[in-house]
């Protein structure tokens, strides 16, 4: 019995000597991982604000009617240069008949209590000629007398309106629709026959035709709230044009909100910017736009690249690994300074020969075996 067991324990140990062997001989033949290095080196960095918008006039003007009825005529087509006082559109009176009937009613209320006002002059007066009546009866009655034939000339002139449009006749002031500065005709949303309806007090009006300088031009955009604090009015900066094959154009910010609009969780600032166009180029209103706005520069500092940077969990600071000369890395903390999300500054803690650990080599290796076994 104390043989067998002898022979058991025996195979046991035996078995757990090739086990351990085995673990040893797979943990030699493991790969070592190989970390690349870079270097840091000296580069100027720009950091900047991109503001997304849009381009248009400065001056921009609607043409509305004075006077409600038909467009009769137009004269100018959308992108057509007007000057100043140039005609653009001429409205014909379609007078209302309810309003009609009023005026002619107003009139002759008004001829009544002319007529009335005339008859009761006509009598004091050669009763004060006589001396029966006082000089200030008589006065109160020629005062009587004015006031009914101004109202009487008034409601007169209040028909002529109605019924044409002017009291003169001719309506040029009314019924004629001109430019009101000089500029491209950007809109004519209405087309002849259409019906318009006046400006006044209590309705903005149909538009009969938009006006715009297009020399000069305003960038409008929007930027986020961590950003427009580094803002200032004044400041030069680059508009970019999309549909201009990139090009640039410069500005000079003049207006940045005192008070932001939340869009989409995210509070946003409207600002503004004068853009110095050429007549040559051919600048449409609401072109998309970016503006780069400069926000700080440094000339020939000590940078990485931002990829390189780690962050301790507990303490935030940030930190890189350093190779030693044995091939083993090292933990080097770093101050930082500015960053054009790309490359970073470094500000305190690395020289120029320090050899950086390029740590997530694996993760990107990883990522491209991923990536060829998909393609196949």
């Amino acid at each position: 019995m104390n043989k067998t067991v002898k022979i058991i324990l025996g195979i046991v140990l035996l078995l757990l000597l090739v086990v351990v062997l085995k673990y040893f001989k797979d943990s030699n033949t493991e790969d070592v991982v190989d970390y690349e290095t870079e270097l840091p080196f000296y580069t100027t960095l720009d950091t900047k604000i991109v503001a997304t918008g849009k381009l248009n006039p400065e001056e921009e003007i609607e043409l509305k009617p004075q006077i409600s009825g038909i467009v009769d005529k137009i004269l100018v087509e959308e992108g057509d240069l007007v000057q100043k006082g140039d005609l653009i559109a001429k409205i014909r009176v379609v007078p209302n008949e309810q309003s009609l009937v009023s005026a002619q009613s107003r009139i002759k209320t008004a001829k009544f209590s002319y007529d009335n006002a005339k008859t009761l002059f006509d009598r004091n007066k050669s009763l004060y000629e006589k001396g029966v009546i006082s000089r200030q009866d008589f006065e109160n009655n020629e005062l009587s007398l004015n006031q009914a034939q101004e109202n009487y000339i008034q409601a007169q002139n209040d028909y002529q309106i109605i019924r044409q449009g002017s009291i003169s006749g001719g309506g040029s002031a009314n019924t004629n629709i001109v430019a009101q500065i000089p500029g491209t005709i950007l809109e004519i949303p209405v087309r002849e026959g259409d019906q318009v309806i006046q400006s006044n007090n209590f309705n903005a009006g149909t538009t009969i035709a938009t006006v715009a300088d297009m020399s000069k031009m305003i960038f409008e955009g929007k930027v986020d709230e961590s950003e427009v604090g580094k803002l200032e009015e004044g400041k030069e900066i680059k508009v970019i044009l999309g549909a201009i094959n990139e090009k640039e154009f410069p500005a000079k910010l003049t207006f940045v909100a005192p008070k932001g609009v939340e869009e989409s969780g995210a509070v946003q600032f409207v600002i503004k910017a004068d853009v110095t166009v050429e007549s040559s180029n051919k600048i449409r209103a609401g072109y998309s736009a970016n503006a780069e706005i400069e926000v700080e520069s440094k000339d020939s500092i000590l940078v990485i690249r931002e990829a390189l940077l780690q962050f301790n969990r507990i303490t935030e600071k940030p930190f890189v690994e350093l190779l030693n000369n044995d091939g083993s890395f090292r933990i080097k903390n770093v101050e930082i300074g500015i960053s054009d999300g790309i490359n970073i500054e470094i500000t305190e803690g690395l020289d120029e020969a320090d050899r950086i650990k390029i740590w997530n080599k694996t993760f990107e290796e990883s990522d491209e075996d991923e990536s060829e076994d998909e393609n196949d």
